[in-house]
């Protein structure tokens, strides 16, 4: 038995335990989740491994989404062909653990995430999907070992929480390493291991996601919506958005009013 759910955890505190492996994404918001008396803090990029009858407390604040994945225990038998590779997805729960998604993971579990709320009806679909994120955990996990318990006090999360706080003025990388109270040769290391990718590249990405969507709901200026991102002109946020987005202000605004 392999299924999955996205879903959206209450805000107050619920204890259960189940006959069934799970596992539990965040996709969005933040939740918090106490495996056997282990805490374990979620957000975008951490998940969170409950193996078969370990009891659990859970909830989320008022934004959070997580994917939860539920796998039976028991393999099927060595005769059939998919005995290995669910005898390695097995694996990957064989203690409570909370684990930091790597960009690539993180970007498989949002895609998954996306496929579950556009076709909610196609269950063999997501149970495809779902395998996906398993086979590629187990892979990091049993086999390679690059996914661990968050060593770092790194949340990406954070970061980009701090950086929409301040997008109006500038952001230097020497002040997100204080927030993340690492040097600044540290944070480089430290985030392009957790990220994949620099800060100085996050910021630009968040800023121009931002953008983005303020182009595509909001009435404001393009010279307005330039200065609440921290680009320093408008052609400054034009120029980038073609160059990383491959698309314009005029060309956001046009496909809202048409939409």
């Amino acid at each position: 038995m392999l299924d999955a759910r996205f879903l959206k955890l209450p805000t107050a505190s619920h204890q259960h335990r189940h006959e069934h492996h799970q596992l539990v994404v965040g996709v969005q918001g933040e939740a918090d989740l106490s495996v056997d008396g282990t805490g374990s803090h979620l957000d975008t990029w951490k998940a969170c491994l409950v193996p078969t009858e370990a009891r659990h407390d859970y909830c989320g604040d008022h934004h959070n989404h997580v994917m939860v994945i539920n796998l039976d225990p028991s393999s099927p038998a060595i005769s059939i062909p998919n005995h290995a590779d669910y005898e390695r997805m097995v694996r990957v729960f064989e203690k409570p653990r909370t684990i930091h998604m790597d960009s690539r993971l993180q970007g498989l579990v949002q895609f998954a995430a996306g496929e579950f709320d556009r076709s909610p009806d196609n269950l063999a679909m997501h149970s495809h999907l779902a395998a996906s994120i398993l086979h590629c955990m187990a892979d990091r996990i049993v086999d390679r070992t690059v996914i661990t318990p968050n060593r770092h006090s790194l949340s990406p999360d954070a970061i980009q929480r701090y950086i929409r706080a301040n997008l109006h003025r500038k952001v230097t990388v020497q002040e997100l390493a204080r927030e993340a109270c690492l040097s600044v040769s540290r944070f480089h290391e430290v985030f392009r291991e957790v990220v994949g990718t620099t800060p100085h590249q996050f910021l630009l990405q968040t800023r121009l996601n931002q953008a983005i969507t303020l182009l595509a709901s909001t009435s404001l200026s393009v010279s307005e919506i330039s200065y609440r991102v921290g680009f320093s002109s408008q052609s400054a946020l034009t120029n980038a958005l073609r160059k990383h987005k491959g698309t314009t202000p005029a060309r956001l605004q046009v496909s809202d009013n048409v939409a």
